[in-house]
């Protein structure tokens, strides 16, 4: 005869609504911030919104207006910080997983000399604070004239998010059945055409956590960015939006912090099932 026991079930369903809420209640701050008036911010409910207006987001993508040679920005660049922030991202997600799927396949796979000690020399590598490679990079970044360009930010963060990367891909290729590579080397594969063929489309959990963590690590970067990309026109979201002067009369920059976040959140609850298999995958069955 079994029991019910409704009340630890209870109180687990209490834990998660209060979680998910304490979770989403920033984001919903923000779209309500983003959604009021001057008026309303000032004199309104700070958790409501009574006469919601979207000025804010259009004024976010009012144009660039050129007068006698000269650049006048009527609002904000929010478009050309979106493109830089693409390109940056497209260009350092691809290095990033390409040179740590090589450098995880050589450790975890290859197993050379001292693979062992590389691997834990990767993740020690990743736990060195940001502000302590502020100076180096400083100086890598002027020495090859590349500040004020976004190459610098394609520099650098391949750089941070690379050693955790490599150390997650070389756990999981390490506890990975070498019987799914076998059998193609029987056929008279090569090692390269096995990898693409069955290890890679086996290792997509994987391949997806490490490449969100990238992602979360490289968007909310905004030191490194707004340092080295001075210009207003070659800044990326986080560094163009955390310059700007949030006032109780202009809340363009809350309406642009909501919209990036927004963004991301589709993003996020896409892959979230493939990270979270990932993350088991690779530490759980090979930390």
């Amino acid at each position: 005869m079994t029991t019910s026991r409704p009340l630890p079930h209870l109180a687990r369903a209490v834990f998660l609504v209060l979680l998910a809420t304490y979770s989403v209640f920033p984001i919903y701050m923000i779209s309500v911030e983003s959604l009021k008036s001057a008026s309303e911010n000032v004199l309104g409910n700070p958790l409501i919104v009574l006469h919601p207006t979207i000025k804010w987001y259009l004024g976010l993508f009012e144009p660039v207006v050129w007068l006698r040679g000269e650049i006048f920005v009527r609002r904000v660049p929010f478009l050309v910080w979106m493109g830089n922030t693409g390109i940056v991202l497209a260009i350092s997600l691809a290095v990033i997983l390409s040179s740590s799927l090589a450098a995880g396949y050589a450790v975890g796979r290859l197993r050379p000399p001292g693979w062992r000690t590389w691997r834990r020399f990767l993740f020690a590598t990743y736990l060195i604070p940001q502000t302590l490679l502020f100076l180096p990079l400083y100086k890598l970044v002027f020495g090859l004239q590349l500040d004020d360009h976004l190459l610098a930010l394609v520099l650098i963060y391949p750089m941070l998010a690379i050693p955790f990367c490599a150390w997650l891909f070389s756990v999981h290729f390490q506890r990975l059945s070498p019987e799914v590579e076998e059998s193609a080397f029987i056929e008279g594969a090569h090692r390269l055409t096995a990898f693409f063929r069955i290890v890679l489309p086996m290792s997509w959990p994987v391949v997806t956590a490490g490449g969100v963590f990238a992602l979360g690590a490289i968007s909310s970067d905004f030191m490194f960015a707004s340092l080295f990309l001075p210009n207003e026109f070659h800044q990326t979201l986080a560094a163009g939006l955390g310059a700007m002067d949030a006032t109780m009369g202009d809340l363009s920059v809350v309406a642009g912090v909501n919209l990036a976040a927004l963004a991301v959140v589709p993003v996020a609850a896409g892959f979230a099932g493939a990270y979270a298999r990932g993350l088991t995958a690779a530490m759980v069955e090979g930390a």
